[in-house]
């Protein structure tokens, strides 16, 4: 039995092929087998792209005093990703599994959510495809773009407590042009609950984005890649708005964080622009949630408390890749908690400076960064804090 087995991975293996990168996206199967290792069958009937990653960070935190508060050294993301078709490019899916312990979402929901993404698409024409399953939901452009495409080494803390995440439903996507402009519409009707659910409650999530490219598409998707590896030739422009309303959520982020005692219906809002050329990259976002209701909730004999995240935050970041791939990165981004709970939550700032070297592009790379983060209170009665951070990750993927 044991050699039967190795005498097909082995098999599985040789029948592989590597492939050239591109940009990975996260909305949609990749089926043309230019990233990862790919095979099909003989007979053409199904064919997979099996990729995986990890990033292997270690990072310093430092006091007011230039005391080390806390280290962290870790796998911050452990991911294997599978790609394929099912009878010709019309059916397609995409799968993908997560292994590090902050990539299972254990401190929110002390389980382990190892599915990450498990999507079904079925393509009606060049322009139009649905998705079901789940997957990431249409809202901020940092969120869409990859963990595996970004600059930094994590998303800004404005995705961190506001981005709508992932979430299960039904997808839609279209792309087209109007009077010579391109465009793509997204949209989808989710649970509103999160991922990995096995009940969730009546309301539902509808989520809606447009997205304007008035200069042409960029380089293989570098609207959905941070940096500019691509040197576009010409300037590059992508804008790109969206709405959400989230009916009776349960956590205190909507589709993630922790739970709330009472149901809370959301809106979220959220903008972002990308301008690319010639090693220049800038890209910016805005995103926002409310809620109608008290953003507070209490156990029913009113001894606890617990309170949904709303406010806004602006994440901005500039940076320049020379032609040997040494990129320099620069970041500011600021969270604002809604008047409402300001006595609980504070200002969050972020000053991020960062080099990067590109070995394979985004496939591979090394990343260092020196950062200064201010958490301002509005309670006289807590203190603000202040921190220094410096972080080093390595990313190696195929």
């Amino acid at each position: 039995m044991i050699k039967r087995l190795l005498f097909l991975f082995a098999f599985l293996i040789l029948s592989f092929t590597s492939l050239i990168a591109q940009t990975e996206v996260d909305e949609r199967a990749m089926i043309s087998f230019r990233k990862g290792l790919g095979f099909n069958a003989p007979d053409s009937t199904f064919g997979v792209n099996l990729r995986l990653r990890m990033q292997n960070r270690v990072a310093f935190n430092f006091n007011e005093e230039l005391s080390v508060e806390d280290i962290e050294a870790r796998v911050s993301r452990l991911r294997l990703r599978f790609d394929g078709y099912i009878l010709g490019d019309k059916l397609t899916y995409y799968l993908q599994l997560s292994f590090s312990r902050g990539d299972q979402d254990w401190d929110n929901t002390h389980i382990p959510n190892v599915v990450r993404d498990a999507m079904v698409y079925y393509h009606f024409n060049p322009k139009f495809y649905l998705g079901f399953g789940q997957g990431k939901l249409p809202g901020n452009r940092q969120r869409i773009i990859s963990s595996g495409q970004q600059q930094f080494y994590d998303r800004s803390n404005v995705n961190a407590n506001f981005t709508l995440d992932r979430d299960f439903g039904l997808f839609a996507y279209y792309s087209d042009k109007l009077a010579g402009i391109d465009y793509n519409l997204k949209g989808a009707i989710s649970s509103g609950d999160g991922r990995n659910q096995l009940k969730t409650d009546p309301g539902l999530m509808y989520t809606a984005r447009l997205e304007v490219l008035p200069l042409g598409r960029f380089k293989k998707d570098g609207d959905f890649s941070e940096g500019d590896l691509e040197f576009e030739p010409s300037p590059k422009v992508a804008l790109s708005a969206g709405y959400s309303y989230d009916e009776n959520a349960w956590r205190t982020r909507g589709t993630i964080g922790t739970t709330l005692y009472e149901g809370r219906d959301f809106t979220s809002f959220f903008a972002d622009a990308v301008v690319k050329y010639n090693g220049w990259a800038l890209y910016s976002e805005y995103i926002s949630r409310a809620s109608q209701q008290s953003a507070f909730t209490y156990s029913s004999d009113s001894t606890l408390k617990s309170y949904a995240v709303t406010g806004f935050g602006v994440n901005t970041q500039l940076s320049y890749t020379f032609r040997n791939y040494w990129e320099i990165a620069a970041r500011y981004s600021v969270v604002n908690p809604d008047k409402e709970i300001q006595n609980v939550a504070m200002r969050d700032s972020y000053y991020l400076l960062g080099v990067n070297k590109y070995v394979r592009k985004h496939l591979t790379k090394f990343q260092g960064f020196v950062g200064y983060r201010t958490q301002e209170s509005y309670n006289s009665a807590v203190f603000g804090k202040n921190n220094l951070l410096l972080v080093f990750q390595v990313e190696l993927g195929i």
